[in-house]
């Protein structure tokens, strides 16, 4: 195949790929369920199969057997727990606005910059090997289809750095990883295009690897039947199936690989970049939960097919098993179809590597350059006014480091390494992560010593196992390690680590590895005392539920901050308009004016911290604050109740003891008060930062044209006349809000007057549809009401029952179709009840929404068209029904429109 095409292809593809990202990225802000949807998400979470899964797969299972598949089985029995353990990651990255895996264990275990930037150092040498065994496969499925004949295709033997292809795949690659993996600095600000060109990347890989699977059993093949029929005539490859005592399936290799993978299917830094701080949604998880097992199902369905056609077709010919999934179209003369598995394959590769070198290059500015940074001239005394576009910089350098690295790895030491081999030692040293993750989500006696601790045991235990005994085999260190042991101690053998044998190099590494994790992890907990900070960060972290329903905890930071110092650091590192918005949240949400306020609340100072964190870590941000603010140091009585361990307390006290049961009592019912007062303080704070909105919007278009029409008295009358109008037309819109608000917050006090009279419904019904007509025939809808004929009577007021018919009239109108919407009334008596219909032909409410339907302020246009409002109309409508002793609900179904009843009591004609 020309050398110059395949070139031009490759870029071509990957330039569809930059296309993707572009426009779902703008597409998002138009339609967001078209990207950021469950479908995506799942899709996207296929990144874990690489070109490992598309090659390798193939040569592990052409000597293997089955084995290959416990690497999978692995991720599907873990993808149930994901609606406990990856939602409860979800949340508490959200919290802290966490960025990395690196961020998630350092911000556990006290915000330890010592520790986050141990955990960058590991993950660095876990995966820059796993990156250049991309770029192997990229490398040698472009050697395998170019032709060598033309001078284009002979200069690119990889003999040198500008004849290699795997370096301008390097190159290439490095570029797109900045072009949409490295764009913001917060995590609030997802990265959707990223996410939408791997969901992509994913169905590509899928197709490709189908396509040479169907065509083995049925092209090179008559069926998979006769396939396998002619392998189990060859012996070796028969025993690939067996289970019996000549099988090559190693029960034990199975459970290892099985936990291991299990466990990198959250540990591995890609992975938790895409499933877990690119999610827009943690309810999108519920979907993963199956569909991407689904996907792991049918991406090795057509393994063994592949891998046993190439045993037979290559028998004795030395073909690497990792390119039967390219060698078999090439040997039957497929060209097309092997140019669809090349670019199958380079979709495998380009979506690890990118979303791999996103979280290493965010990890290693965060954790390594960063806690650097804080402490230099150029922080400390502000010499540069805004950081956040070198900081940016940064980490676009950092992208292109590490992908020189994985390609010096790959020039030096990857290529003699089968893909397998070099994932699975990526795998063992990824899941050293494990013990600690999981002692952050679930037990609070975890310390920073035990897991800095755990890390460095585990890793030097697998760069022992391993590494080290990959370069005694290769002849870079003497043999005779295997054999006599490091020093001459037979205990410390790498493949007979403690004397133990018969297993092999992966799953004893494993053992060792993780059991030797653990137990530090475990032991050094027990005799090392946590401090302030990392009790505070362990109960928020095992008990995140209960600080995001109860979001006012005790801060445990005290001191004097003033904003004089902190505003600065914020619009250094996050900028002006940024730091503007960010001040101005929290005015408006604590009812506080800080532009006249020196000395800020710790409640301030822990916000700032948590928005820094979400740029720069959770480490460096607490650095940050402490360069800017002094703060005192908590003694143990202040911690206690800081962190409202009430249970720990009444241990320590035995006075206590004999008062116990009244004590609890007292406590829950404290707490049931407590829990409502914060309830209604939350609606409060919540109510208010809404209706500052909604004000703000109007007073800002007023204030334009009133300016436009002060600054500019030459200005046309008919334009002036255009602005002005504007002006009235808001100026009501801003009466009409202010009037609601006022109405509504008299009733919810219970200081709203009801005029309670003897009522008709009939005439109420019909005055409000008189009023409304005007609007349904300038729509050219139907508006279908047959008044009874005789009155309907109910104790009522009549004005705020007018209020409520029209209200609900008019969002039928609203949201009914013109030309074609048709609205429907109707008013009967059931029992001793009147019962009121309003129904609309509109689009509906989905389900999600009906229970938020009559919430202040609740406006869900995701399934309506667009319209303007307060979002009050349906809560005073509420209000009202229930002031009246009657009951209001709706009834929908997306498509079919949505109905909504009012029943009230019904007072018989008689007085």
């Amino acid at each position: 195949m020309s050398a110059i095409f395949l070139i031009l292809a490759s870029i071509g593809y990957l330039g569809l790929l930059f296309g993707i990202a572009y426009f779902s990225e703008r597409l998002e802000t138009r339609n967001p369920r078209l990207v950021n949807n469950p479908y995506t998400y799942a899709l996207s979470l296929a990144v874990y199969c690489t070109a490992w899964t598309f090659y390798g797969s193939v040569g592990r299972a052409a000597y293997s057997g089955i084995e290959f598949l416990a690497i999978y089985i692995g991720p599907s029995l873990m993808a149930p727990l994901w609606y406990f353990m990856l939602r409860k990651i979800i949340l508490i990255v959200r919290h802290q606005q966490i960025n990395s895996i690196a961020d998630f264990i350092s911000s556990r275990y006290g915000k330890s910059t010592f520790l986050g930037g141990l955990v960058t150092i590991m993950a660095l040498f876990f995966i820059i090997p796993y990156i250049s065994l991309q770029l192997k496969a990229i490398s040698s499925s472009f050697s395998l289809l170019i032709d060598r004949t033309s001078s284009l295709g002979a200069s690119l033997d990889g003999r040198s750095l500008l004849g290699d292809p795997a370096f301008y795949a390097a190159m290439i690659l490095a570029a797109f990883t900045i072009l949409f993996g490295i764009r913001h600095l917060e995590t609030t600000q997802k990265h959707s295009g990223l996410v939408a060109a791997i969901s992509f990347e994913s169905v590509i890989k899928l197709f490709a690897f189908w396509a040479v699977g169907v065509f083995v059993c049925w092209g090179i093949f008559e069926s998979p039947t006769q396939l396998f029929e002619q392998a189990n005539s060859h012996e070796e490859i028969a025993a690939l199936f067996r289970f019996d005592a000549t099988a090559t399936v190693n029960p034990l290799t199975w459970v290892v690989l099985i936990v291991l993978s299990m466990a990198t299917i959250v540990c591995l830094p890609r992975q938790f970049h895409i499933s877990v701080i690119e999610n827009q949604n943690p309810a999108h998880v519920n979907k993963a939960i199956w569909l991407f097992p689904m996907y792991l199902f049918l991406i090795n369905l057509f393994v063994l097919p592949i891998a046993v056609g190439g045993r037979l077709m290559f028998s004795g010919q030395g073909v690497d098993a990792d390119t039967f999934v390219l060698s078999l179209p090439l040997l039957e003369g497929q060209t097309e179809l092997a140019f669809v598995v090349f670019i199958g394959g380079l979709s495998a590769a380009s979506s690890m590597v990118i979303v791999s070198v996103t979280a290493l290059s965010i990890m290693s500015s965060n954790n390594l350059l960063m806690p650097w940074l804080v402490r230099t001239r150029t922080v400390r005394e502000g010499l540069e006014v805004d950081l956040s576009d070198r900081l940016i910089h940064i980490r676009r350098i950092l992208t292109f480091i590490i992908m020189l690295l994985a390609y010096v790895y790959f020039i030096t030491l990857g290529q003699k390494a089968p893909l397998v081999s070099t994932g699975l030692i990526s795998f063992v040293g990824v899941a050293q992560f494990a013990p600690v993750i999981l002692g952050a989500l679930y037990w609070k006696d975890g310390t920073k010593r035990a897991a800095t601790s755990a890390l460095l045991v585990g890793f030097a235990v697998w760069a022992f196992t391993l590494p080290f005994a990959a370069l005694a085999d290769a002849g870079v260190l003497s043999e005779g390690i295997h054999q006599e042991g490091l020093w001459g101690l037979s205990i410390l053998k790498p493949y007979a680590l403690f004397g133990l044998e018969g297993l092999d190099p992966i799953s004893h590494a494993t053992f060792w590895s993780l059991l030797l994790n653990s137990l530090t992890y475990l032991i050094v907990s027990q005799f090392s005392q946590p401090s302030a900070l990392e009790q505070k960060q362990a109960n928020l972290f095992v008990q995140i539920h209960r600080y995001i329903a109860e979001p006012k905890e005790a801060t445990m930071w005290r001191g004097k901050a003033f904003l004089r110092d902190l505003k600065p650091l914020l619009a250094r590192f996050l900028g002006e308009e940024r730091s503007y918005q960010i001040v101005q949240e929290y005015s408006i949400s604590n009812g506080l004016d800080l532009e006249n306020i020196t000395e800020v609340k710790a409640e301030f100072v822990e916000r700032v911290e948590t928005a820094l964190a979400g740029a720069v870590g959770a480490a460096s941000a607490r650095l940050l604050i402490a360069s800017a603010v002094k703060e005192e140091t908590l003694d143990a009585s202040e911690i206690m109740f800081a962190l409202d361990e009430t249970k720990e307390v009444m241990q320590y006290s035995k006075e206590l003891e004999e008062k116990q049961a009244e004590l609890e009592t007292t406590y829950k019912q404290l707490q049931q008060a407590n829990g409502r007062l914060q309830a209604m303080d939350q609606l409060r704070n919540e109510f208010l930062r809404t209706v500052t909105h909604e004000l703000r919007t109007p007073i800002t278009s007023i204030r334009s044209m009133a300016q436009i029409v002060h600054e500019n008295p030459d200005l046309p009358l008919s334009k002036r006349a255009e602005f002005l109008g504007i002006v009235v037309k808001e100026s009501e819109r801003l009466s009409r809000l202010i009037n609601e608000v006022l109405d509504l917050e008299k009733m919810e006090a219970g200081h709203a007057k009801m005029n309670l009279q003897r009522l008709d419904m009939v005439e109420v019904i019909s005055t409000s549809v008189e009023r409304l007509t005007p609007l349904v025939q300038a729509k050219n809808q139907q508006l279908r009401w047959k008044a009874p004929n005789d009155p309907i009577w109910i104790m009522g007021d009549r004005d705020r029952m007018i209020q409520v018919v029209i209200n609900l009239l008019s969002n039928a109108i609203k949201f009914s179709p013109a030309e074609k919407g048709i609205v429907h009334l109707e008013l009967k008596i059931r029992k001793d009840q009147v019962r009121f219909l309003v129904r609309d032909n509109g689009k509906g409410i989905s389900g999600e929404a009906l229970p938020y339907i009559f919430d202040k302020f609740t406006q869900f246009n995701s399934t309506r068209e667009q319209e303007k409002g307060s979002g009050l109309g349906l809560s005073i409508c509420w209000r009202i029904v229930y002031l009246h002793q009657g009951k209001i609900w709706v009834e929908s179904t997306l498509g079919q429109g949505a109905s909504f009843w009012v029943e009230l009591p019904h007072m018989k004609n008689s007085l």
